[in-house]
């Protein structure tokens, strides 16, 4: 199948001709089904797509069945088709059916019949070959001349009484044909009548389908005897056959097996023969043997009563050792007893020490489950230390913050009453501004000091408590593989995680130590900035008499200020809050939209192939439809041609009933009369 496909696309390329794209795809299903079937039927094929398949079927022996009905074929086409079909020697069935081929295809087909020895079975179903008469007569030569085809389809080809008689003079040289087929054509009673002479005399049609050729009934019933004649010579002939080659077989094969037994019956008097010789001579040479080993035995005998007074003498001897062997047997049994009874003894000691050591081993494994429970007590307890050294150093945070946000907050009111002085007293308090800026400076680069050594004072502390933490976890694990390990290591493990815990637990004191004395350094320096802060309310306090006034203004302003940072704070929360509720729908519709993105292409690759099905449908409905609106147009022609035919026969009719009664003695009669 694939040599037959290459072979097509290889003589495409070498006659520069495009390869016909349904006809590559038909190929390509046929090898992938492994079919020895080319079905091009329904297909348009063109001339050059003509020419290479009939170069492709000279070199094929693949397939054995085409089917080419209703392909629209040209002159030429089928011309150069049928040719390259000439000498194939692999095809068995050619289907034409449809293709309405004119005097050069019947011509062609006449010659392929005359060529071709392979063919068993041909198709030509609606193709008109009866309107031309001198083509139809070589085809029907062609035939004549045929000696394979047994199965010929002539229907509706409008074939006459004249191509009914080229049909009988070749059926009657014709000795292969068994089925023929003459539906629905014209052939009527005078073609009946020569078919029927043609049949007569030939012996090989068992099957003739002759409906609608207006044909009378006695003659179809001749047609049928006849036919059904040698349907039954065929099958006495075909038993007969069948019979003789049975009887053939089974006589060939009776001569064979007597053939056989008669040389099985020589070959073994031959073997006996040889046989008698043998045991002649291999029974002389048995007595010479027989003689030698007389005297060999004689001597054995001879040698054998000088051993039996050796072995007399030897059974004395060891009937002296049985007895001395039998008195060490008993002394060895006593021995053993005694060693079996020291036996016993000493496994009722070792069973007691085993009893003594499992229940050491008991107790030991007691201890040891205590020790466990202990040792997960002290790490809960060290858990507990941990958690509240958290709490501890999330109060120091909160602390921290709530501090830093006093003094912020204090920084900014003494940064809005600085300024308000500076507006109200200008010249007057530059100085005392100066100075107030300076220390405002000071303060705030001291502030910023204490919070970085805060924070990393904080970051130490969280690095310790992961480390803690990290501690903790792996004498987890460390507790976890002791006490699978306990039964054998106990007591080192105890003496290492003692020492271990002793160390952890200093450490860790040594550490809160470290964290108080850093806690309260931090709170004198605290009460220091908070001592620094009331001496400068006390020097601000002078000026308050002259301040009353901006206070109240600041006052005022500080609360429309809070105000708007509480309506600030509410808007950032709000937007905030949208945001987030924007950002989530944004998400969930951009998953939608990427759920949606895959279903558009899942669809439009749906879409794809139901579009290349949907063409491909469409492809085969207007190829079918065109066949159909053939095959209509040819049905039309063929009902037109009938019409005519009727009313040709009823002018027919009518013109005999005039003469009918033209000719009658009523006629006759009536004439005289007048």
């Amino acid at each position: 199948m694939e040599d037959f496909r290459w072979m097509y696309l290889q003589l495409c390329k070498e006659g520069s001709v495009e390869p016909q794209e349904s006809v590559v795809a038909l190929l390509q299903e046929s090898r992938a089904v492994h079919s020895s079937r080319l079905d091009l039927s329904g297909h348009s094929l063109s001339t050059d797509t003509c020419t290479i398949l009939a170069r492709s079927f000279q070199k094929d022996a693949v397939f054995t069945e085409v089917s080419l009905s209703d392909c629209m074929l040209t002159e030429e086409g089928i011309k150069v088709l049928l040719a390259g079909l000439f000498h194939n020697t692999s095809v068995k069935c050619l289907d034409l059916k449809g293709n309405n081929l004119r005097s050069t295809g019947a011509e062609v087909l006449g010659k392929l019949l005359g060529c071709n020895k392979t063919l068993l079975r041909l198709v030509l179903e609606w193709n008109a070959l009866g309107v031309w008469e001198e083509s139809f007569s070589l085809f029907c030569d062609g035939l004549a001349s045929n000696n394979t085809l047994t199965h010929l389809d002539l229907r509706n080809n409008q074939i006459n009484h004249q191509g009914a008689s080229e049909l009988a003079l070749a059926l009657r040289h014709n000795s292969t044909l068994e089925e023929l087929d003459l539906r629905w054509n014209n052939i009527g009673m005078l073609g009946g009548r020569s078919l029927l002479e043609a049949l007569q005399k030939n012996k090989s049609i068992v099957q003739l389908e002759m409906a609608g050729n207006n044909i009378p009934c006695d003659l179809l019933k001749a047609l049928e005897h006849t036919t059904g004649h040698n349907a039954e010579r065929e099958f006495t002939l075909r038993e007969s056959h069948n019979k003789t080659y049975v009887l053939s077989r089974e006589i060939q094969t009776l001569k064979e097996e007597k053939g056989r037994q008669f040389l099985g019956l020589m070959e073994t008097i031959d073997r006996q023969k040889e046989e008698m010789g043998r045991s002649s001579r291999s029974t002389s040479v048995q007595i010479a043997q027989l003689q030698e080993a007389l005297n060999e035995r004689k001597s054995a005998i001879n040698s054998l009563a000088a051993k039996l007074q050796m072995t007399e003498a030897a059974l004395a001897l060891s009937e002296q050792k049985t007895q001395s062997t039998g008195e060490l047997l008993s002394r060895m049994e006593a021995e053993r007893e005694e060693q079996k009874e020291q036996q016993s003894r000493l496994r009722k000691k070792q069973e007691e020490e085993k009893s003594l050591r499992e229940g050491k081993l008991h107790r030991e494994i007691q201890n040891l489950m205590e020790n466990s429970g202990q040792l997960r007590n002290k790490v809960e307890e060290l858990e507990c230390r941990c958690k509240s050294q958290q709490q501890k150093i999330f109060e120091l945070k909160q602390e921290h913050t709530n501090s830093t946000a006093e003094l912020k907050m204090r920084l900014t009111k003494a940064e809005d009453r600085l300024e308000s002085e500076k507006q109200r007293s200008k010249r007057a308090l530059e100085d005392m501004e100066g100075l107030r800026h300076k220390e405002v400076e000071h303060i705030s680069q001291h502030l910023e000091e204490t919070e970085k050594a805060l924070q990393e004072r904080i970051f130490k502390l969280e690095a310790q408590r992961i480390h803690l933490e990290e501690e903790l976890s792996r004498t987890k694990a460390a507790s976890v593989t002791g006490w699978a390990q306990a039964e054998e290591e106990l007591g080192k493990v105890r003496a290492q995680m003692r020492l271990k815990e002793q160390e952890r637990v200093s450490s860790l004191e040594e550490k809160l130590c470290s964290l108080r004395s850093s806690m309260q350094a931090m709170q004198l320096h605290c009460s220091q900035q908070k001592q620094a802060i009331s001496e400068l309310q006390a020097k601000n306090s002078h000026q308050s008499i002259e301040m009353d006034g901006l206070r109240r203004w600041i006052e005022e302003l500080q609360q429309d200020l809070s105000g708007k940072d509480q309506e600030k704070v509410a808007e950032v929360s709000r937007v905030r809050v949208e945001l987030q509720g924007y950002i989530g729908q944004l998400e969930a519709e951009r998953t939608a939209q990427e759920g949606l993105k895959a279903k558009i292409s899942a669809l439009e690759r749906e879409m794809k192939v139901l579009t290349n099905n949907h063409r491909e449908v469409l492809l085969d409905k207007e190829s079918e439809r065109s066949s159909m609106l053939e095959k209509l147009r040819l049905k039309e022609v063929e009902i037109m041609r009938m019409k005519e035919d009727e009313a040709q026969r009823a002018s027919y009719l009518q013109s005999a009933i005039l003469t009918y009664v033209q000719g009658s003695p009523l006629e006759q009669y009536s004439g005289r009369k007048k």
